[in-house]
């Protein structure tokens, strides 16, 4: 491109800028002044089907030899598109990099990249992570082509995790070491709460209490997340490659179930009277009041997956027998039903005379809203077979709702739910866990989540003497992997008697130690038969039946 080169300054005279007519600009004898002004150019660009002449003007360049270099690399990129519509609007697109990168005193556009993926069919200019993001999350909600809860989990790891990270990171330059930037900061962001909960400022501990670290499996989630975007980018080629699939993260295999021994249950005890105790005697008192029950929480457990003994599961439904949400926490207890579809479960999926319930909704958290939807996975939908002792709480539980539906009158919601608010509006999923957890506060039990009656109900199954198969029908998993993997805690009891059962196989002329008991140890009848006594903290909340 010939760029006509020319020069101009900032000198005004009368307040206007003279630019090209300043008489400093040239010696006397007509050659430029190279001490004064600076080096402008304007050549044409070919013109497009409607013939309007475009031209390139850029200036300030310090010398003509910088001018020249600049508009022949210009007419390189420029020469790029092929003639035509096609090729005269990827030219134009062209035109408006060189002159955003002349503004911005930033590297012109890199040929061979451009020639790449002008060739390959790919938009020229690279946008952002962030700028995707945006467009990826838009277009599968208008679309509805992603679960709610789905997209719903995606939003929340860009918002928690990777958004600020990768955001500003441009697509085209989005490699591996980008994504594991990602990972780095979440360490960094464990490493801080580590901190502050260990701290002994009380309001420090309260600022970042109920929070939890980051741990394998949300990172594993995080992932493949950032992975499934990418994918998405991929396919509308805006990247040639998934970095994201080149991130290798430690195994973050699920916890699985820990059963709450009595050791266990004294330990847990004993450090949580402790926290409560530190925290009332703390000198500088946290802004909100003290809560037992909000203490008790957030008190560590040994495994995040916790479950209870038979015995525990009795005291806990012993307690629990007047709630009016008693049957939905037996239901799970005994058939293993995830929170959402215990919610979502209708009277017109259950049939008592034959004693079945079919699960075919369940209810999710949503953006902070209840959203209806079809149970986890296509294997989860299906018919569960009903005990006698769950079709008994069910009619209760019948008669009970009867009892509130005459009671509200004109302000009952017929939802058609089986559980539901005293006026027959939905429960909220997150609601029904803080319920159950109360309830376990008071009644003096260790704590588990309400998921965890689930594993419960899989380690009752297989104790009961079921098999496998019978028990990932019940559960509704898809495969016995997950099952087996995960559902399979021992208790106590039964890990004895298989003790037991492997060792009478042996003859035996000497026994060493006889048959007694170690002294100072309880027998294995007793730690089987023992109930945890009702906690004496004067502040455990009560919960109303």
């Amino acid at each position: 491109m010939n760029p006509n080169p020319y020069k101009r300054c900032k000198c005004r005279e009368d307040g206007r800028e003279l630019g090209a007519k300043c008489p400093r600009l040239r010696r006397a004898n007509g050659s430029w002044n190279p001490n004064h002004g600076t080096y402008y150019g304007k050549a044409e660009v070919p013109s497009g089907p409607d013939g309007n002449r475009v031209y390139l003007r850029c200036g300030g360049f310090a010398n003509e030899a910088d001018l020249i270099a600049f508009y022949d690399a210009a007419g390189r990129l420029l020469d790029i598109p092929d003639a035509g519509p096609d090729g005269h609007e990827a030219r134009m697109e062209i035109l408006e990099m060189i002159r955003a990168a002349h503004r911005k005193q930033a590297p012109m556009p890199d040929y061979g990249e451009l020639h790449r993926k002008f060739r390959a069919g790919q938009p020229l200019q690279s946008m952002t992570f962030g700028e995707y993001w945006t467009q990826f999350v838009e277009r599968h909600r208008r679309l509805k082509d992603i679960r709610k809860s789905t997209l719903s989990s995606y939003v929340s790891h860009h918002d928690v995790h990777f958004g600020e990270v990768l955001d500003s990171v441009r697509l085209d330059r989005l490699f591996a070491p980008s994504v594991e930037a990602v990972f780095t900061r979440i360490d960094e962001k464990n490493e801080v709460l580590a901190a502050a909960q260990a701290s002994d400022d009380p309001e420090v501990r309260a600022s970042v209490r109920g929070r939890r670290p980051t741990g394998p499996v949300t990172k594993q989630r995080v992932l493949a997340t950032i992975r499934t975007v990418l994918s998405s980018a991929q396919r509308e080629h805006l990247v040639s490659f998934n970095a994201a699939k080149l991130v290798k993260l430690d195994g973050g295999q699920k916890a699985k179930g820990v059963v709450w021994t009595r050791v266990r249950q004294e330990a847990f005890t004993a450090a949580y009277q402790q926290r409560l105790e530190a925290e009332r005697n703390a000198p500088v008192q946290p802004k909100k009041q003290l809560e037992a029950f909000r203490v008790w929480l957030a008190t560590p457990r040994p495994s995040p997956v916790m479950v209870w003994t038979p015995v525990q599961l009795g005291a806990f439904l012993d307690h629990a027998a007047e709630d009016r949400l008693y049957a939905l926490y037996h239901l799970i207890a005994f058939r293993g039903l995830r929170r959402g579809e215990a919610c979502g479960v209708r009277w017109v999926d259950l049939d008592l005379d034959e004693g079945v319930l079919a699960v075919a909704k369940q209810l999710t958290m949503v953006d902070q809203g209840v959203e209806e939807g079809a149970p986890k996975t296509e294997s989860s939908e299906g018919v569960v077979a009903l005990d006698k002792g769950t079709l008994a709480a069910l009619r209760v539980h019948r008669k009970r709702q009867l009892e509130e539906r005459l009671a509200w009158r004109d302000g009952w919601q017929d939802t058609g739910r089986i559980f539901t608010r005293e006026d027959g509006a939905e429960l909220r999923p997150d609601w029904v866990s803080e319920h159950f957890e109360r309830l376990v506060f008071a009644a003096g039990l260790p704590p588990i989540r309400l998921h965890d009656l689930r594993h419960g109900a899989a380690t009752l199954s297989l104790a009961a003497g079921n098999d496998m198969t019978t028990t990932s029908r019940m559960l509704r998993h898809s495969n016995l992997h997950i099952t087996s993997d995960l559902y399979t805690t021992v208790l106590p009891d039964l890990a004895h008697a298989a003790a037991e059962a492997a060792v009478s196989l042996v003859p035996r002329a000497v026994v060493v130690g006889g048959p007694s008991e170690t002294p100072g140890l309880p027998s294995v009848s007793q730690l089987a038969d023992h109930r945890p006594t009702d906690s004496t903290d004067p502040e455990k909340p009560q919960v109303n039946a």
